[in-house]
């Protein structure tokens, strides 16, 4: 297991995955104010993980064609599906805690606690195995966890003021 999520950590995967785990946090805020129906959070959940994984196969597609002036190679149109796949997995994690929410398993206001604190989790905890792989102490891997942690906790924050 731990080789598993060491070898996951050396990719270029890992960058996708905090980027739709950004988005997902955004979505969720957006909805906890006035909550729906929890299948109406995973609906919308999943259909910003669609909507933004399109967007980024399409640009990613437009901009290389332009950039190289060729056609874009089907080993390269895999890589673009790899990727959009990541950040929509990123993005629609909290889904989970929405589909227990529906089925009764759990509270709706516990699905949005849920939500939120997982993703500013593994925003954070992505920072420090970054910053321990980079060779950094672990304190020194801890106060880039909690620098990068503060991205979700600004947009909790900004959420809470401005709501």
């Amino acid at each position: 297991m731990r080789e598993t999520i060491a070898a996951h950590l050396r990719t270029r995967n890992v960058a996708r995955v905090i980027y739709g785990s950004i988005i997902g946090l955004a979505v969720v805020l957006a909805f906890e104010r006035h909550p729906p129906e929890a299948g109406t959070v995973v609906a919308a959940l999943l259909g910003t993980a669609l909507a933004v994984a399109l967007a980024e196969i399409y640009s990613d597609v437009i901009g290389t064609e332009i950039r190289t002036h060729g056609r874009i190679s089907r080993e390269h149109f895999s890589e673009l599906l790899e990727d959009a796949a990541l950040v929509a997995f990123g993005i629609g994690f909290p889904v989970v805690f929405f589909v227990l929410a529906a089925a009764g398993a759990i509270e709706l206001d516990s699905a949005f606690d849920l939500a939120r604190w997982t993703g500013l989790f593994l925003i954070a905890f992505y920072g420090f195995c970054a910053a321990r792989l980079a060779g950094g102490t672990v304190h020194g891997s801890l106060v880039r966890a909690l620098a990068v942690g503060l991205i979700g906790a600004f947009v909790i924050a900004l959420h809470a003021i401005t709501h």
